[in-house]
């Protein structure tokens, strides 16, 4: 079994987002394309499928003045990651995932990304602490 760094992790967590956007097939059929044996991408998308209309809620609700599909592909699946990472997977620091989250806009998104992702996820984090 081949284990990926969390990072690369991520960045093929968010390929397979993207490719899924504009591919309405499976994640079996996806994976079976595109084979991966690492447990975090596994374990990622498995949650990601069963959340997402929570998760697409919720950046919908944060994305103000922007409806969820009109929001640039890239940005949507990353803030989608990183919301699943920040509501559901306690063994990734907040800080960390939205650092992350920061460095995949810079790395595959557009100028102004990497700032309105970081709005957007920093708002979710400071109301679930809040919460807290």
């Amino acid at each position: 079994m081949k284990t990926l760094s969390r990072r690369a992790a991520r960045e093929r967590i968010v390929k397979l987002l993207f490719q899924r956007d504009f591919r309405p097939i499976s994640w079996e059929e996806l994976l079976a394309e595109h084979p991966t044996d690492d447990p975090y991408v596994r374990e990622v998308l498995q949650g990601l499928e069963s959340k997402r209309s929570e998760i697409d809620r919720l950046i919908a609700e944060k994305a103000a003045g922007w409806r969820l599909e009109r929001l640039h592909s890239v940005d949507r699946n990353i803030l989608r990651l990183a919301v699943y990472e920040l509501c559901y997977r306690e063994d990734v620091p907040p800080e960390v995932v939205i650092n992350e989250a920061v460095e995949l806009a810079k790395k595959y998104s557009g100028e102004h990304s990497p700032v309105f992702i970081n709005g957007i996820l920093d708002r979710i984090w400071k109301e679930r602490a809040q919460r807290s």
